[in-house]
């Protein structure tokens, strides 16, 4: 059992580092010298740096900690581990990226700079999330509301980004407020698309007068499970058996056209869902 355990661990542990050096490296590339603001704790390092000039990657490196604390108080040991490196790896990523000569000379244009940033950022926190971490900062005041308060994570994120991003509005013009809305809404529809990249299935339901055959093909063909379910015709009442098969997005195409090709006349339905657990996906098969 730890054979299989330490390299997971251990995989988590290089993702979660491959997230917090991309997302200083969009911060250091793009971000800064772009002129861009952001929610989070580097818009509040942001914001700091323009009232008390303390250097974002020092600030940055102090709030996670304050947060880190304040997590780990609230939620645990668990919690703690999975914190730890992103609390203090991110802020010591930024700070070795902004050394680099020609660091913040890719580009100055705030659109290409929200593009790529949008885009860097959200596949860091994507990356981080799906490595079952949290990625640390501001990540972590909507954890501990759920917690206690029962608070969507979501929305108090949601929440305390547009807060942010209001507090940079005094040394910020109209168009680096524009930005820093796309910015937040880009990194966030990315996040969610990568954290649970590798990950998503396909569940496929199968009413089908040949229900016998179809299931046969799906165990002996495609080589996965299937589950036998009794359902009920909504217009006639009438009883039948329904196929449910979970396959990868690549065995879709070739499921599809087996059920077709054995009744033409069969009704499918195709849902996306975001993970599966169980033999045949993240326990190994065991043939009878």
């Amino acid at each position: 059992m730890k054979g299989f355990i330490l390299p997971a661990r251990g995989k988590n542990i290089l993702l979660v580092l491959l997230g917090n050096a991309l997302y200083a490296l969009a911060v250091d590339m793009f971000v800064l010298p772009c002129g861009l603001i952001t929610g989070g704790t580097t818009g509040l390092a942001l914001a700091t740096r323009y009232w008390l000039d303390v250097p974002v990657a020092g600030f940055v490196l102090v709030s996670n900690i304050i947060m880190f604390v304040v997590g780990a108080l609230a939620m645990g040991r668990w919690f703690a581990f999975n914190t730890a490196l992103s609390t203090f790896c991110y802020p010591l990523f930024l700070d070795l990226f902004a050394r680099i000569p020609g660091i913040d000379s890719f580009t100055r244009d705030p659109m290409l700079g929200t593009v790529f940033a949008g885009v860097l950022i959200g596949v860091a926190i994507g990356l981080v999330i799906g490595a079952g971490a949290s990625s640390g900062g501001m990540d972590i005041p909507p954890i501990v509301l759920n917690k206690y308060f029962g608070l969507p994570v979501g929305a108090v994120m949601y929440l305390l980004d547009f807060v942010i991003l209001i507090g940079q509005m005094v040394f910020a013009d109209k168009e680096q407020i524009l930005y820093g809305i796309l910015l937040v809404l880009l990194y966030t529809v990315i996040l969610e698309k990568v954290s649970v990249l590798g990950h998503s299935k396909i569940q496929v339901k199968i009413l089908s007068e040949k229900n016998d055959d179809i299931r046969r093909i799906i165990l002996r063909v495609l080589d996965r499970g299937c589950t036998v379910l009794h359902a009920q015709t909504g217009y006639t009442g009438a009883e039948r058996d329904m196929l449910l098969t979970v396959v990868t997005n690549r065995e879709l195409a070739k499921l599809n056209h087996l059920v077709l090709e054995t009744d033409p006349q069969a009704f499918i339905v195709i849902s996306s869902v975001n993970e599966v657990h169980g033999r045949g996906f993240t326990l190994q098969k065991i043939y009878k």
